[in-house]
């Protein structure tokens, strides 16, 4: 069964760093899409940063400039770089990821708290 295991949610300072990091895991299988979304309390879930496996990326306006997204294709595994945190960047945050082989199909990981204080 597939799996996407993420880690380093945390709680920073306004103007403080952290990275994310999402490891698919639980079978054979060829991922495409891989990304982050977020949602705040009281709000809908909403896209970051997405990444293709060819290594084309988009970004919603509010983190352009301030994060990044990479992604290791042999170990099935998306990164997220954040800097200049906000308070408004406080959410918890889950992976991604699209499958093309042997199906079709899309998963999320179970979502990471990131709490930045003002």
């Amino acid at each position: 069964q597939v799996q996407l295991v993420e880690s380093g949610g945390d709680l920073v300072q306004t103007g403080g760093s952290l990275r994310l990091s999402c490891a698919a895991s639980g079978g054979i299988f060829r991922v495409n899409d891989m990304g982050w979304y977020r949602q705040a309390p009281g709000k809908q879930r909403e896209l970051v940063a997405s990444i293709t496996r060819g290594g084309s990326t988009n970004y919603r306006d509010s983190v352009k400039g301030r994060f990044t997204i990479s992604r290791d294709n042999a170990k099935n595994t998306v990164y997220l770089r954040m800097s200049s945190l906000k308070p408004e960047d406080t959410a918890v945050y889950y992976c991604w990821m699209t499958t093309d082989w042997p199906r079709k199909a899309d998963y999320w990981g179970q979502g990471t708290q990131v709490t930045v204080s003002s």
